[in-house]
């Protein structure tokens, strides 16, 4: 792959200008407190997680946290 790209100076249509919807730099720096716990889950839970997990390519218990952190959300909307 070592072609060479040629560029030209043509005019570009239907173009168009989208918000900036992507997170600063800060934003995915922060780091959201966390405390541990101990808690004892049902095999099949721990299970389908994990394989979720694997199939995403993210930590189990990340996926569990969010999911926790997800439902106080939406608990809190109601109250």
């Amino acid at each position: 792959m070592k072609k060479k790209i040629k560029y030209t100076d043509e005019p570009m249509e239907d173009v168009k200008v989208i918000a900036d919807f992507l997170p600063s730099p800060e934003e995915l720096a922060l780091k959201e407190e966390t405390v541990k716990v101990t808690i004892s889950l049902s095999k099949s839970s721990v299970d389908f997680f994990k394989e979720e997990a694997r199939n995403h390519r993210t930590p189990y218990q990340k996926m569990i946290r969010r999911l926790l952190d997800e439902y106080v959300n939406r608990r809190r909307q109601i109250l």
